[in-house]
């Protein structure tokens, strides 16, 4: 099963808004065939593995998979056809699909055929390797990364708003190596102002065509900003709402970009409506590169999944220096949102700390 999840791996950036998945067939402990769903509308998992042994499996064979096998018609046939079909006797399952349509009837399908199948082998590590999916399926939100880079002292820009480069070089390719496996990047109009960012995974070419959102309530990203120069190349979202003036929006959209108005939580975006209508498009993965508002705002909501902090060792100070995280704060330390990190990572003289943050979905 280690196996399955390590190659289901293959397929992060891939597949969405599918999950990911791996599939082993082994014989008395001997791997024979190993397969992945390689990319959204090709083949699954299961019907790679049997499609790469090229034969019949032998009557002890026993497939291991990540995910409990399909049991309905989409862009592809149900696995679990395939799989009596091709004569796989026994099945072992890291997990059950959230899916409604499938949901336990994949498993009882197989066994009403007469396979004998095991549910729960390295559950946990199974949720949490598909835990975006798992979000999007059980809540209808995507799943939220709140990435930065910030000094030894919690900076991310100077008191003038000046941030280039607080990360060495090593961090900017593995956030590029993030850009290329999301759905979508996302700023708030502040970022935009400050620094006039591209957003794409220009490193890191993704496979499949990517989104960026830029959060402007009031419709103040600047037509010659790079994200709207390029729109007509990779499409950028303005999420704005009834205060953003029409003369701005249509300006906007000559330009190429798509406005999606929302409604509003204080003069500001409705960060929640805005992940509701994201998650409708099935986009899956989104990564938040700021600022420090739209952190808080995600963040205070409880939207927020998995945070991916840069440090590097350098002292920028000041009261009005920016910080990753604004907002109001909290009043007591015992009433901080408590995280658990899961990774520490050098990058030479820069670390990259990643904390995942409260994942209910990932629960019964």
């Amino acid at each position: 099963m280690r196996e399955a999840l390590r190659v289901a791996e293959r397929g992060r950036g891939l597949v969405e808004p599918n999950p990911l998945v791996g599939a082993v067939i082994a014989r008395r402990g001997v791997v024979l065939a190993r397969g992945w769903h390689h990319r959204f509308g090709e083949a699954h998992a299961e019907v790679d593995a049997l499609q790469k042994l090229g034969r019949t499996p032998p009557d002890d064979a026993v497939m291991y998979v990540t995910l409990e096998p399909c049991c309905h018609y989409g862009k592809t046939p149900p696995c679990t056809k395939v799989l009596t079909k091709a004569g796989i006797k026994e099945v072992v399952v890291a997990t059950l699909d959230p899916n409604p349509r499938v949901n336990g009837k994949g498993v009882a399908e197989l066994r009403r055929a007469g396979v004998k199948v095991r549910v729960g082998v390295l559950e946990e590590e199974a949720r949490y390797q598909n835990a975006p999916y798992f979000k999007k399926t059980k809540t209808g939100l995507p799943f939220v990364t709140l990435k930065w880079a910030m000094s030894l002292d919690g900076k991310t820009a100077t008191r003038s708003g000046q941030s280039r480069w607080i990360s060495n070089q090593r961090s900017r390719i593995l956030a590029h190596k993030l850009r290329a496996v999301s759905d979508v990047v996302m700023v708030g109009v502040g970022t935009v102002l400050a620094d006039d960012p591209l957003l794409t995974a220009r490193l890191f070419p993704p496979q499949r065509q990517q989104k960026r959102v830029v959060v402007d309530s009031r419709g103040r990203t600047p037509l010659t900003a790079a994200v709207v120069l390029t729109a007509r190349e990779t499409p950028t979202i303005i999420a704005t709402t009834r205060y953003c003036p029409r003369e701005r929006a249509e300006a906007l959209r000559k330009a190429g970009c798509r406005l999606v108005r929302l409604r509003s939580k204080q003069k500001r975006v409705d960060l929640k409506a805005l992940l509701s209508w994201l998650g409708k498009q099935d986009v899956t993965n989104v990564l938040v590169e700021g600022g420090g508002s739209i952190a808080a705002s995600l963040i205070e909501a409880n939207l927020a999944d998995k945070i991916i902090c840069f440090i590097a060792p350098v002292i920028i100070g000041g009261a009005d220096a920016v910080t990753p995280v604004e907002g109001t704060g909290v009043e007591k330390v015992e009433q901080a949102l408590c995280g658990k990190i899961t990774e520490i990572r050098t990058l030479k003289d820069n670390l990259c700390i990643q904390c995942d943050l409260p994942m209910p979905y990932l629960q019964g």
